[in-house]
């Protein structure tokens, strides 16, 4: 039976990346697999397959019935809606263990460090099977992109490792470079949609029974949303009361100043304080040192809420 590899809802680089290089992997060791997404593709993902000529993932909405190897993460909320009636047969995963649960056995391979095909990289070697040139590419620019070119709290050795030994295989040079070329295509905001900017890294939490959205745009100058900042606002309000959230918020992370603005929009308007210690100011709060979502905000938001 076929598995169908798919990362979360509204899909990042390591989530599209990630289901082309594990779906590949199970196919050279006999298991047949289909690399799968459930949302767009970002321009920022779009630049790391056109520029390794790697095919997108087919765009799957329905796996009632189907093998499911879950990529990028294990949390109910950005699982495919039919989840319940699929048999997740595996997961691969870099961040907290969320709510999804099985009733059969699984295999899972979950590591504390920055990217999930990091993980699968170490997939790779513990089964001898060699990695394409292409698969490569898109490996280590996915690890790039999640670690923030290492500057991530999150980024771990193995990361690091990880990226110089793929990048031998891409035959990149200058894998920092093109880490920098990647967050150019994110930088490129002007004219886009509000809501397209918002959504474009955007995932919901059950925090204690309150569901809270949390969205992150990574530049590498925050003067790119000078003029269109208060646009932003009003969509995650409007985010806000479409999905009956606690909390919607924005991260815009300045990955030069390694540091993030944060806008809320919440039910509790002591939200920021009890989570950082930083009152907010017309719903803004500069975090300083913030890059990581999985991290840094997360984990101290799920306290806020206990």
């Amino acid at each position: 039976m076929t598995i169908f590899v798919v990362g979360h809802k509204i899909p990042d680089s390591d989530s599209i990346c990630g289901a082309i290089a594990l779906a590949y992997l199970k196919n050279q060791i006999g298991e047949a697999a289909v690399a799968t997404r459930l949302g767009d593709i970002s321009p920022e993902t779009a630049f790391i397959l056109e520029r390794f000529g790697v095919e997108a993932p087919e765009y799957k909405q329905h796996y009632a019935g189907e093998q499911v190897y879950i990529v990028d993460h294990s949390e109910l909320t950005q699982a495919p809606d039919d989840i319940a009636e699929a048999t997740i047969v595996g997961i691969v995963d870099h961040h907290k263990l969320g709510d999804l649960t099985t009733s059969t056995p699984l295999e899972c391979w979950i590591r504390p460090v920055g990217c999930s095909n990091t993980v699968i990289k170490m997939m790779y070697d513990f089964y001898g099977v060699a990695i394409p040139k292409d698969i490569a590419g898109i490996m280590l620019c996915a690890i790039l992109s999640d670690t923030v070119i290492f500057k991530s709290p999150t980024c771990t050795t193995a990361d690091i490792r990880c990226v110089e030994a793929l990048a031998e295989i891409a035959g990149v040079e200058d894998f920092k470079a093109l880490g920098m070329e990647m967050f150019l295509v994110k930088s490129a905001v002007e004219g886009t949609p509000a809501r397209e900017l918002v959504m474009r890294d955007f995932k919901d939490f059950n925090m204690n029974g309150n569901l809270v959205g949390i969205g992150q745009l990574e530049v590498i100058d925050l003067s790119v949303f000078d003029t269109i900042k208060a646009d932003l606002e009003a969509d995650i309000a409007l985010l806000k009361q479409e999905g009956q959230r606690h909390s919607v918020i924005l991260l815009l992370t300045d990955i030069m100043k390694e540091g993030s603005e944060m806008l809320i929009i919440s039910d509790d308007e002591h939200l920021s304080h009890k989570a950082y210690g930083k009152a907010s100011e017309n719903g803004r709060v500069w975090l300083d040192g913030v890059l990581s979502r999985k991290k840094q905000v997360v984990p101290q938001l799920q306290s806020a809420f206990a």
